[in-house]
């Protein structure tokens, strides 16, 4: 096996995930889109090559990715959850306009506010919200 299918299944073995197909296939949907998708996103996508994938299986798959750390949840909006392969901290900046989401760097692993001083930070998160190039110049 190679690709990115093989990189895939050799990183979910590392991990002691089982390769099932799903998996696989949701996996390659989060690196080849690079879209930070929902849920929702993933399912209407892959339902077509695969019918008898349900939603419960999109969300377990992606908790299982969570807890194993190959997949970041991303709560930019407080109504839907989107997914991220790039697990890294860096900033996020979604449009208003079209819901296209951003990646930038940010340098947030060694901010820590004065008032937080002797807390356990477990999550650090950067997000900007308005226009992006495209919609302001249409």
């Amino acid at each position: 096996m190679d690709g990115l299918v093989g990189k895939i299944t050799a990183e979910l073995l590392k991990k002691n995930i089982k390769p099932s197909y799903q998996r696989i296939k949701i996996m390659e949907y989060l690196i080849e889109k690079n879209n930070h998708p929902t849920v929702e996103m993933i399912y209407n996508h892959l339902v077509k090559e695969i019918p008898t994938l349900s939603k419960t299986t999109v969300y377990n798959t992606l908790n299982l990715f969570i807890e194993k750390g190959l997949v970041r949840p991303l709560t930019i909006e407080d109504n839907e959850a989107r997914y991220d392969t790039i697990i890294s901290n860096h900033g996020h900046f979604k449009c208003q306009s079209c819901g296209e989401i951003y990646d930038f760097p940010v340098e947030i692993d060694d901010f820590v506010p004065d008032k937080l001083q002797g807390f356990e930070i477990a999550d650090k998160n950067v997000y900007f919200k308005g226009l992006c190039p495209k919609c302001i110049s249409s």
